[in-house]
């Protein structure tokens, strides 16, 4: 349940900061750039977290004191994103009112890329952990996959409920005292959801650890003797990565299998409210019209719409993929989901193409700027729904084969958890430095970065 909790902040992360980002005031070539901050210390903190709750003898269990401090940060790193407009005001930013003043606003950008490290590199250290609680618990009856489709599902119920916010939340209309002079409407609708995030987190959290049957571990059963021996006196990232040598081929290949799966999405989750915001309803984050910056959130709140139906397809192909793997191989289901989201990326190319054919986006700050096109809006809501089925794939099986694979050399999962979301961040740390910088040298909008993700698919599921 708490991976639901977290996935909801984590839905708000992937539709909302990346527009939010530009509003304050940096360039699109430049906002890919700032997710590169959290895989830079998820990548140093992800393999302690793994290696200390692997060893931890806590009465209250392994995983349960890292996932409620992991918890604790998001909670704080989520408030600081929300109320930063109000604490760069503060601090010295412009007192020009937030709906006439266009430029950039620093002192705000500052306390949003702190709150956004934060909250980047702890999400993905908290999911680990608690994919690493689910390994435990699913290994004795169930199995790994069993297990790792159920926390799927528990994500897609957080992505539908985090995208349902974004895509309906009207926020500054319910709670008028969320907007203020550096806030206004889609700054305080960002405000109130992260501020449900935070009440969510929380209800989760505690459920989860009051209801998870996690055992406390003993001395003698601390380690495991493939994947973590100890080198006496030496610190425990030296241990770490002398451990790795003892990683057996087969897990080598799904870490390299699962940087290059994750390096074909990250263009798609950190660029996809914003594709149908430039793209299909040709809006700008820093319009100096209404009506530009207008059409813009229009665009990002119908492509939360397009994720929360993302979502639902992701939830309802959970439930079957234990069942697929059984009778097709975990390796068909793999390569078969790289295939659909090669086609789904190079359908959402054409479809941006189509949409910015004989369209100026210098154009997109006047009045006069074109809206969506109908049909082009359908066939790109029909794509989000679409890659939602290899997305439950995505969450569920390179996970649950390093799973299955560590409990066969007798590993412990919250190393090998930790090493799996440390080539996820290496993925998503090579995309922050590139994305941005290829969209910019081309100035076709995200088209540039979706087709190399698309690319990038197609050699995966060759490999």
């Amino acid at each position: 349940m708490v991976s639901g909790g977290i996935q909801y902040i984590s839905a708000l992360e992937m539709s909302l900061l990346s527009p939010y980002s530009q509003n304050l005031g940096i360039p699109h070539k430049y906002a890919s750039m700032i997710w590169i901050g959290g895989p830079i210390a998820g990548f140093l903190v992800n393999p302690i977290v793994g290696y200390y709750s692997d060893r931890c003898t806590m009465r209250i269990g392994r995983r349960r004191p890292f996932i409620i401090l992991e918890c604790l940060i998001i909670c704080i790193s989520g408030m600081l994103i929300g109320f930063s407009a109000d604490i760069g005001q503060y601090l010295g930013d412009t007192k020009e009112n937030c709906s006439t003043y266009t430029g950039p606003r620093w002192a705000a950008t500052a306390v949003y890329v702190v709150g956004f490290l934060l909250l980047d590199c702890v999400i993905h250290t908290a999911q680990a952990s608690v994919r690493a609680m689910m390994s435990d618990l699913s290994a004795a009856n169930h199995g790994p996959s069993v297990g790792q489709a159920i926390f799927s599902v528990w994500m897609a119920i957080g992505s539908i409920l985090g995208y349902a916010v974004v895509a309906y939340g009207t926020w500054h209309q319910w709670f008028p005292s969320l907007k203020s002079s550096a806030c206004c409407n889609a700054c305080a609708d960002l405000k109130g959801a992260f501020l449900t995030a935070v009440v969510l987190i929380v209800i989760s959290t505690v459920v989860t650890m009051l209801l998870a049957d996690e055992q406390s571990l003993d001395n003698e059963g601390v380690g495991g003797a493939a994947f973590a021996q100890t080198c006496g006196g030496l610190n425990a990232f030296i241990d770490l990565f002398a451990s790795l040598k003892n990683m057996s081929p087969a897990m080598f290949r799904v870490l390299a299998l699962t940087a290059f799966t994750w390096l074909s999405w990250f263009p798609f989750l950190q660029y996809n409210t914003d594709w149908m915001g430039r793209e299909i309803y040709h809006g700008n984050p820093n319009g100096v019209a209404d009506m530009a910056a207008d059409k813009y959130n229009a665009g990002v709140r119908e492509g939360a719409i397009g994720l929360l139906l993302c979502s639902a397809s992701l939830g309802a192909t959970s439930f079957l993929i234990p069942k697929l793997c059984r009778k097709l191989t975990s390796k068909v289901i793999w390569s078969i989901s790289l295939f659909s989201v090669f086609l789904i990326m190079a359908g959402m190319v054409a479809v941006g193409v189509v949409s910015t054919k004989g369209y100026d986006p210098s154009l997109s700050t006047s009045l006069t700027v074109a809206g969506p096109d109908n049909s082009l809006n359908a066939l790109a809501l029909t794509m989000f729904a679409l890659i939602g089925i290899p997305q439950a794939v995505l969450y569920s099986v390179p996970w649950a084969v390093a799973a299955e694979l560590a409990a066969g050399e007798g590993g412990g999962q919250g190393v090998t958890v930790g090493a799996i979301t440390n080539v996820i961040s290496l993925a998503q740390l090579l995309v922050g430095l590139t994305a941005g910088p290829i969209d910019g040298a081309f100035n076709r909008g995200n088209a540039p970065a979706f087709g190399t993700g698309g690319v990038i698919a197609f050699i995966c599921a060759i490999l």
